[in-house]
């Protein structure tokens, strides 16, 4: 895993899935190394990069995907998601703004 990690160095957040050890990783990029998300006292992972998403790791782990889909829907309901979609829209938007006044 140590090398995916080196290769990965531009991708913030990694979601590691070790099937046989039963067990999830969600990694974040801090001051240049790899660090794992600490779960809440419900073992809910939240990503610090995408407001709003939500993951609950010992419903994912047994199997109860409507409780890993409850949780994801909850974090998705959240201001802080919704502020999160208006700004990339918005970053979306200029973007597409600047490039059809640019080609033209």
């Amino acid at each position: 895993m140590r090398d995916k990690l080196r290769v990965y160095r531009r991708v913030q957040e990694d979601l590691v899935w070790q099937v046989r050890d039963r067990r999830l990783d969600w990694l974040t990029l801090t001051e240049g190394e790899y660090v794992p998300l600490q779960a809440d006292a419900e073992g809910v992972l939240r990503s610090e990069i995408f407001p709003g998403l939500w993951l609950a790791v010992p419903a994912l782990l047994e199997e109860d995907f409507a409780g890993v889909l409850a949780v994801l829907q909850e974090g998705l309901g959240t201001s802080d998601r919704g502020a999160f979609v208006q700004q990339f829209r918005q970053v979306q938007s200029d973007r597409f703004s600047t490039t059809t006044i640019d080609s033209k």
